[in-house]
């Protein structure tokens, strides 16, 4: 096993870490929408959040030889279901293919934000 620790997306706000390689898979924590670069959370919309978030999922997946391509899974939770189908239009756009998922919506999500995403994915020789 192996930890990916990468600038290119926030840093762990608990015990944990953003991704660990286990064998020719990644695993990813789940990515709240704050940017890197600022600390701050990415805009007050689901489409801000998701794309955000993706980009996070995006960073350390790459970090760890991985990209949004050689998916296999992902679980994205979401604040209210309200917002699926402007947060599917956002995940589809970064998304390409039919990797598995779940979707679910949640109480709370870290520092109230509207969505989290982890994802599970191959990496690319």
């Amino acid at each position: 096993m192996k930890i990916i620790a990468t600038n290119e997306a926030p840093a762990a706000i608990g015990p944990y870490s953003q991704g660990m390689i286990v064998g020719n898979l990644v695993y990813t924590s789940g990515q709240i929408p704050v940017d890197p670069a600022t600390g701050m959370i990415a805009g007050d919309t689901i489409e801000t959040q998701a794309e955000q978030s993706l980009k996070n999922v995006k960073a350390v997946l790459e970090a760890g030889g991985a990209n949004l391509d050689s998916i296999v899974k992902t679980t994205c939770f979401i604040a209210d279901m309200a917002d699926f189908a402007a947060f599917n239009a956002v995940y589809a756009s970064f998304i390409k293919g039919a990797p598995a998922r779940s979707c679910v919506a949640v109480k709370t999500l870290p520092k109230n934000v509207l969505v989290e995403i982890e994802a599970i994915a191959e990496i690319v020789k």
